[in-house]
């Protein structure tokens, strides 16, 4: 059994009816949130946030994914998910696992985070989820941290049984962020 993936992290309420604003954590939003979908929960003890949510409805408003779910009828309830992790089940988390272009973000946090060359730049921090493209937090060797797109054309390996990212950074990305 693998852990479970996160699809999404709760962010704050959205108008009157329920509705929350998501960090989306996964690539197939529309698959994963569909109206209907069950998703497990994960918070902190004694929150009183259910352990699955069903999903009641989904849009997409400026570019930011508003989610409400039947058990939250309203505002309140709505504020009280804020920072829960909505995962993938143990089945479900396995068969995004199977497909190689997909990555946990646990899976990537710690690995070493090389250049073309095989020199050292440092490691990766975290993934951030974008509604353009996600981006890799890397933790340079100096201490300061970047943000590296996730495309191809910048990150052309991520060997995860092998412990590595290969980045391809233009000169000066690491700079963008002093």
């Amino acid at each position: 059994m693998s852990e479970p993936v996160v699809v999404a992290r709760v962010g704050k309420p959205h108008g009157l009816r329920g509705e929350v604003t998501l960090q989306l954590h996964t690539d197939e939003p529309e698959r994963r949130l569909g109206v209907g979908e069950v998703l497990a929960t994960e918070a902190a003890p004694g929150s009183g946030v259910p352990r699955e949510l069903t999903v009641r409805s989904t849009r997409v408003h400026r570019g930011i994914w508003l989610v409400a779910f039947e058990e939250v009828p309203d505002r309140t309830g709505a504020e009280g998910l804020r920072g829960t992790l909505l995962v993938l089940d143990a089945d479900e988390a396995a068969a995004v696992e199977d497909d190689e272009d997909v990555f946990a973000e646990a899976e990537l946090v710690g690995l070493p985070v090389l250049d073309p060359g095989g020199a050292v730049l440092g490691e990766v921090a975290g993934l951030e989820i974008g509604a353009a493209q996600d981006r890799l937090r890397v933790r340079l060797a100096d201490g300061r941290e970047g943000l590296v797109p996730f495309v191809a054309a910048l990150v052309p390996e991520v060997d995860v049984e092998g412990g590595r990212v290969v980045v391809d950074a233009p000169a000066g990305l690491f700079d963008l962020w002093e």
